[in-house]
């Protein structure tokens, strides 16, 4: 893969690890935990996309009674699993297969990605903040394991995304206020000399989206949330766009973006077999925002591996055209 992209874009490449289905596997983690408990009398989880269509059913958990969360009790191996890909990155680009210039990418799903896909709505506010001080450990961890100037972690904010959407049922505290301190906190718990960004996410288990934006607008809100909340650089923030969305009214909220100056916008226009639609939504997205980077609406790793050349040459015309 990584030596697909480097031939292909010879640009910023982005890092997944080994996960395969993203966080379906912390399900197992949480489960496992000492304080927390298959909830049994409570039904599953609905997991649904856009139109319907029931993905999975996920068990609800629960904090056991008068249990309080470890931290350190928490096995989630991200750290080792960024360390562990970071050693083949460095050999790769040693050996000038990925160029000098190209960060090594670290993406992290939030701490709040888990607990509403699986906890019950009560137990949220009691399991956050261990789940969080563990989160920054493997942030600690990673960044002392490699040169900060050579990395950059984003944390994948999908969850706190279909919340403000209304996915989810609704807990003991606002989504917006739970989401955004959390989104702060984790974003000042990254060093300085590591690049941040946050890419927002409207889920995609099945390569689509589990809920369709109306436009950019919630999008906007959580980006300048984040800013205001968050006291060190952001480098920048990803945003899908779906692949129907070549209208001036998607992209119009994006006029109230509140970023500072070192703050980039990426755009995830970049959809399969579809080159003219890309330059549309390019050119639609010039009218409203600068864009400084292009992308796919959520990565490449759920699609059919097939396309994987086609996208790859889609994002080469794209960026030649927006440079």
């Amino acid at each position: 893969m990584r030596r697909a992209c480097s031939a292909s874009c010879r640009a910023r490449l982005g890092e997944t690890g080994i996960r395969k289905t993203w966080i379906k596997f912390l399900q197992d983690v949480l489960a496992e935990n000492p304080a927390i408990e298959v909830a049994r009398d409570v039904p599953p989880f609905r997991f649904v996309q856009w139109d319907g269509k029931l993905i999975r059913e996920i068990p609800r958990l629960r904090l056991k009674p008068g249990v309080e969360p470890d931290p350190r009790s928490f096995k989630t191996g991200y750290a080792d699993m960024a360390i562990a890909s970071w050693g083949l990155f460095d050999r790769l680009q040693k050996a000038g297969v990925i160029p000098v210039n190209v960060k090594f990418q670290i993406s992290l799903p939030t701490p709040i990605a888990p607990i509403y896909n699986n906890m019950v709505p009560a137990d949220r506010p009691g399991l956050l903040p261990a789940l969080t001080r563990h989160f920054v450990g493997e942030v600690a961890r990673i960044a002392a394991a490699m040169p900060n100037d050579r990395i950059a972690l984003q944390w994948d904010v999908c969850q706190e995304v279909l919340g403000w959407e209304g996915y989810y049922d609704r807990g003991p505290v606002d989504f917006r206020t739970e989401t955004i301190e959390v989104l702060a906190a984790i974003g000042d718990a990254v060093p300085p000399g590591v690049e941040l960004g946050y890419h927002l996410c409207y889920g995609s288990p099945a390569d689509e989206h589990l809920v369709q934006p109306r436009d950019t607008g919630i999008m906007v809100e959580m980006t300048n949330a984040i800013v205001a909340g968050v006291r060190r650089p952001i480098q920048y923030f990803h945003m899908p766009v779906p692949k129907a969305r070549t209208d001036d009214a998607y992209f119009l909220p994006l006029e109230g973006l509140q970023l500072r100056p070192e703050t980039e916008v990426y755009l995830g226009l970049i959809h399969h077999d579809d080159a003219a639609g890309d330059v549309a939504r390019l050119a639609a997205a010039r009218r409203h925002v600068r864009v400084d980077g292009i992308a796919t609406e959520c990565g490449m790793a759920r699609g059919d591996p097939a396309r994987l050349p086609a996208l790859l040459a889609a994002h080469v015309r794209a960026a030649q055209i927006a440079a």
